[in-house]
């Protein structure tokens, strides 16, 4: 080979070469977004669920845990993103459990709100969640007085379960087309309780709740509730005896102490004897059956718009982590 052609041959591979890596040194690197991961031995799993877990890259010890129940025809993946939960969890700095329900369990892959053996404390799926949440907090150094519950639909149900089951896990619950605890029971069925509702008064409603944990005196995670106007898949009788249901628990009375509009929606809020918010609720004006979500990068904007994933400029993820705390850091 010519040497001087070897010499610029060599020149120029050695331009290139600091051209690349003069672009690697000017081009910002991005971190390792995190991804969903299965935990597959989290205790004795009574109610055979599958458990996954997201937790964002460099996540100190002491941090909140947010706990998200899909919904039916959903999973945990699915519903985590497009509910914004992961998006959220990435934004404000707290891990998340997304249990996930087998076909083996219920064809439609709805938790079992409405079986007894399910929802009692120690028993189904109740125990199984509640041993997902003792791995996540002993997995990621969770804060455990900072552990939240919430849910779509059926996943709504079953957020009110744990709740009632387990109070002492949870700080709060957010339910979204879900139903009071016991509905099932209280109403005969399943389908009356979602489509009629129980009569029951606030204090039978209430003794439900305080009957799923003997001699527990609190206290009592608070709850915040959004539900559509037009769901006729869980009508918004539901709402309103969720409400009757929480606001016994807590001791306050059935009449509401504030009221606004969010995102033109109504809002209105229960306050205890110390002026605490333990019930609130947003009604969604025109919605159906589904989980709010306000796609979009912005502060209070989190989801995506699916099936059951309804884009109505208001993020119930969000709102439900502006109550608990987790937005200010």
């Amino acid at each position: 080979m010519n040497p001087t052609r070897a010499a610029h041959r060599v020149a120029a591979l050695a331009a290139a070469l600091f051209a690349v890596l003069g672009l690697a040194l000017l081009t910002p690197t991005t971190a390792h977004a995190a991804s969903l991961t299965e935990v597959t031995a989290f205790g004795t799993n009574p109610g055979n669920l599958r458990m996954f877990r997201y937790v964002p890259d460099g996540l100190p010890a002491g941090r909140p845990v947010v706990v998200a129940l899909h919904g039916c025809t959903q999973d945990a993946a699915g519903y985590g993103t497009g509910s914004g939960w992961t998006q959220l969890a990435d934004r404000y700095g707290f891990s998340l459990l997304l249990p996930q329900q087998q076909s083996a369990n219920n064809a439609s892959g709805c938790f079992d709100w409405f079986q007894s053996g399910d929802i009692a404390r120690g028993q189904g799926e109740a125990a199984s969640i509640a041993q997902m949440v003792d791995r996540q907090l002993a997995d990621t150094g969770g804060d455990p007085a900072r552990v939240y519950v919430t849910g779509l639909s059926a996943g709504g149900g079953m957020t009110a379960v744990m709740m009632a089951a387990y109070p002492e896990k949870f700080a709060g619950g957010g339910i979204v087309a879900g139903l009071p605890y016991g509905c099932a029971q209280a109403a005969g069925s399943p389908y009356v309780c979602m489509y009629v509702g129980a009569t029951q008064t606030p204090k039978q409603w209430g003794d439900r709740v305080r009957a799923a944990r003997p001699g527990y005196t609190g206290p009592w995670p608070t709850l915040a509730v959004v539900q559509g106007t037009a769901d006729y898949t869980v009508k918004p009788v539901n709402m309103t005896d969720l409400v009757a249901q929480w606001t016994d628990v807590q001791g306050t009375d059935q009449t509401a102490d504030g009221s606004d509009t969010v995102a033109g929606y109504p809002h209105r809020v229960y306050r205890d004897a110390a002026g605490r918010t333990v019930v609130e609720t947003y009604s969604i004006t025109g919605m159906g059956h589904g989980q709010p979500v306000d796609p979009g990068s912005g502060p209070a904007q989190c989801g995506t718009a699916g099936a059951y994933l309804l884009d109505v400029d208001l993020c119930a993820g969000y709102r439900f982590a502006l109550a608990w705390g987790l937005t200010s850091g």
